[in-house]
C-alpha cells in the first residue's frame, strides 16, 4: 500500500475516536497534512506531517508507515511519531488546568438555586 486517506489514517491511529470525527475535524481545518488545509480525501504519504489542532495547541505527528485498518493502541507507534513542540503540549496542559479550576468536573451546569445565590452576591457586594 503507497498511500491511504487521511480521515482513515486519522481515525487508525487513533487520533480520532470515529471516522466521521475525523473527516468532520479535516473539513473543518482542525487537521491539517504538510501546513495545508485538506480535504478527508487527501491521500496520506509516508513521512508526512500531520497537524491537529485541539483548543489552544497544535499537535504534530510524522507518519512512519501506512495501515489498511485500525490498530491497537500498543501498536500505535508503529505508525507515527510525535513530534509535538514542547511548548505546545505545556500550552495544552496549562488550558486543562484552567478548565479544572472553572468548575469541578461533574457538577455540570449551576442550578436555580446556586443561580439565586450567585445572585445575591453579586447585587449584595456594594
Amino acid at each position: 500500500m503507497k498511500s491511504c486517506r487521511i480521515d482513515k489514517f486519522v481515525w487508525s491511529v487513533r487520533l480520532a475516536k470515529t471516522r466521521s470525527q475525523s473527516a468532520t475535524a479535516i473539513s473543518k481545518g482542525k487537521v491539517k497534512l504538510n501546513g495545508s488545509g485538506i480535504k478527508p480525501s487527501k491521500e496520506v504519504k509516508l513521512g508526512d506531517e500531520i497537524n491537529i489542532i485541539k483548543h489552544n495547541s497544535i499537535f504534530t505527528f510524522r507518519v512512519t508507515q501506512l495501515l489498511d485498518k485500525r490498530v491497537g493502541a500498543k501498536l500505535v507507534a508503529d505508525y507515527i511519531i510525535d513530534i509535538t513542540a514542547l511548548e505546545e503540549i505545556e500550552k495544552y496542559k496549562e488550558y486543562q488546568v484552567s478548565q479544572k479550576v472553572y468548575r469541578d468536573h461533574g457538577t455540570g451546569k449551576p442550578t436555580k438555586k446556586d443561580r439565586r445565590d450567585l445572585d445575591d452576591f453579586i447585587n449584595n457586594w456594594e
